[in-house]
């Protein structure tokens, strides 16, 4: 039987240990988007402690006024803390709040309002430095003293995702929403593209910091000659779409190795018109940063066809095993599965068996008879469901789940979708774990992540006809997919038990949970008695030195709470004016410590509607 394309040689080139020319920062800083290159989402800082987490309070609120779903996670570089919202890029004085330049893209007037920039990345080489900003399409140089576009870099400034793909810019679908990563003299990109064909391929490229200027391509849906390409049908890599690393990518700067993980290809619920396992698609990827030749891969979901993507970009960890430290790579996608590798060699640190799965029974599609599933961890959320399992808020809310539940096909994860009958999926399309990722505590060696405990719905059904002038059939599926649709009772609240959503805490040493609770809740269902019943939540936790958890999250109470990393015990918890769907970063400014996070309505249709970044401190005096 066929087995996932696991190590491709050779694993590491001489010459790259050096460090990255933006890496180094000053301590207090946060120059990284996720907290450093590797992604930990780890702060050193030591201000806010146990013993005075309860002294914080509000400093100072950046409002933006107009309603958004705010993700990004801004970075704070010399004092200065720099974002993007609305439409725009920002410095502020990160003491006080205040505006020091604005910066707007010119973009089409579709996405001027609303793209979406998680977060910014930096680069310098002791003389000039730069902040590089991605905006729907587009990257962007920017002079971080005064927000101008560097006229030496690309065109005036920017490079177009959609150019130097496949074909002519116009004929491409290319945003990135993630920050793009530095190392030495240059940046790499993923992005995001369309889920249905025709939809553009899900290249991730090197390019020059200063010029702007292409430097190496790798081809996630493998060109002639390249490794993986035999998992697809012939010509695939001519129009084959998907397979891209949308959450972003994280940097192994000493051995200088960039880390991906990518999602489905194109079409992401029928997969007749690419049969095969379809490489490199669903899959934690190794890259030579200097050359763009893969080291390995591990494919995580064989022809995807559930759209489990890989929602967050991997992390590098730091792992105790057997008396050894081990520098690992870890990742989780939508299934909820975690997945913890050796940098170099790509091998698993816990045991993954392939196991049978349910056969396709849409015409035309034929899935992959195996997945692998980890061991350990256990699985963050739900991998099947049964009528038992249907919401508990109230009788009748249980009848109709029941009833409705009976209606749809369902089985074990992995059971593709049907024609024409939705199809339980779980997890379901947001996860699991989503675009905030996971964070680390090399102290505990814990690995923290907040997941979704939700069902969904989708099948296959047929695509309505082509009109004519419309995209070439040949690039066109027959089929699609009825909707990401959330299965709830008709009063909105997820139509299975509760919790429906978690925070966990996994001790990599052992691959078991260290702790779990239910996290996020409804206020109207809690002013009713119905407490801990968990909620969907966007956005990560930022983890400290002396055992602080801080995460926002959560779409519907609108808190900011602060763990206590080693046992999950809550320390303390302000309601925001909007919810956190962002992750929160930290960082020392005029010798104080601040937490700012950016809040939004957008993602709460009954909630306050508005868009802020917020800053806590400690009181004045207390330490």
């Amino acid at each position: 039987m066929k087995r996932a394309l696991r190590l491709v040689g050779p694993f590491l080139l001489p010459g790259l240990t050096a460090c990255a020319m933006s890496g180094g920062a000053p301590e207090g800083e946060y120059r990284h988007y996720n907290g450093d290159a590797g992604g930990m989402h780890y702060s050193r800082l030591t201000q806010i402690k146990a013993g005075n987490v309860a002294r914080l309070k509000e400093v100072w609120r950046y409002d933006l006024g107009r309603d958004s779903q705010l993700q990004n996670t801004p970075i704070m570089v010399d004092g200065v803390l720099y974002g993007a919202a609305l439409g725009k890029v920002f410095a502020l004085d990160a003491a006080t709040g205040a505006e020091k330049w604005s910066f707007t893209p010119d973009l089409p007037q579709r996405s001027r309002a609303g793209f979406k920039s998680r977060g910014e990345s930096w680069w310098s080489d002791g003389k000039t430095s730069r902040l590089l900003v991605t905006a729907s399409n587009y990257v962007y140089s920017l002079d971080p003293a005064t927000g101008k576009p560097d006229p030496a870099f690309g065109d005036n400034g920017r490079i177009d995702l959609n150019d130097n793909l496949r074909g002519p810019a116009s004929a491409n679908y290319v945003r990135m929403g993630g920050a793009v990563n530095v190392w030495k003299n240059l940046f790499f990109t993923c992005g995001e593209v369309g889920e249905q064909t025709p939809a553009s391929p899900g290249d991730i490229r090197a390019w020059d910091v200063r010029t702007g200027k292409l430097v190496w391509a790798f081809h996630t849906i493998p060109h002639p000659g390249e490794p993986g390409v035999e998992t697809w049908p012939a010509g695939a890599w001519e129009k084959a779409g998907g397979a891209n690393a949308w959450p972003g990518m994280v940097m192994d700067e000493k051995r200088g190795i960039l880390f991906a993980a990518t999602g489905s290809g194109s079409d992401d619920f029928y997969g007749g018109e690419r049969p095969g396992m379809n490489l490199h698609a669903n899959s934690v990827l190794a890259i030579d940063a200097a050359t763009g030749k893969l080291l390995w891969n591990f494919q995580a979901v064989h022809h995807d066809v559930w759209d489990y993507d890989f929602a967050s970009p991997p992390v590098l960890v730091t792992v105790t095993k057997n008396g050894r430290r081990i520098d690992a790579v870890a990742a989780t996608n939508k299934t909820g599965f975690v997945y913890v590798f050796d940098r170099v060699t790509g091998k698993s640190l816990f045991p993954i068996d392939e196991k049978p799965v349910p056969p396709a029974t849409a015409p035309g599609d034929t899935a992959w008879p195996t997945q692998p599933f980890p061991r350990l961890p256990a699985p963050l959320s739900h991998q099947s469901l049964n009528a038992e399992e249907m919401t508990q808020r109230t009788p009748e809310a249980n009848r109709w789940a029941r009833e409705k539940f009976a209606t749809f096909k369902n089985g074990p994860i992995f059971t593709p979708p049907a024609y024409k009958q939705e199809t339980v999926a779980v997890p379901g399309f947001s996860g699991g774990n989503e675009w905030g990722g996971m964070t680390f505590d090399p102290r505990l060696e814990y690995l923290f992540v907040n997941t979704e405990n939700v069902m969904w719905t989708t099948a296959v059904i047929d695509r309505k006809p082509l009109a004519e002038g419309n995209v070439a059939p040949e690039l066109h599926s027959r089929y699609t997919f009825s909707g990401y649709n959330k299965f709830v009772d008709p009063e909105g609240y997820p139509a299975t038990a509760a919790p429906w959503g978690h925070l966990t805490a996994i001790d990599l040493k052992t691959g078991k949970f260290a702790w779990r609770i239910p996290f996020g809740e409804y206020p109207e269902l809690v002013e009713k008695g119905l407490k801990d019943t968990g909620s969907e939540s966007y956005g990560g936790a930022v983890a400290t030195a002396n055992g602080l958890l801080i995460i926002g999250a959560t779409n519907f109470d609108r808190k900011l709470r602060i763990f206590e990393s080693r046992t999950g015990k809550l320390l303390w918890e302000t309601v925001l004016p909007y919810a956190g769907n962002a992750t929160p970063i930290t960082y020392m400014a005029n010798g104080k410590q601040y937490v700012v996070i950016g809040t939004s309505g957008g993602m709460n249709r009954k909630g306050p509607k508005g868009t802020a970044y917020i800053a806590f401190a400690l009181e004045d005096g207390a330490r």
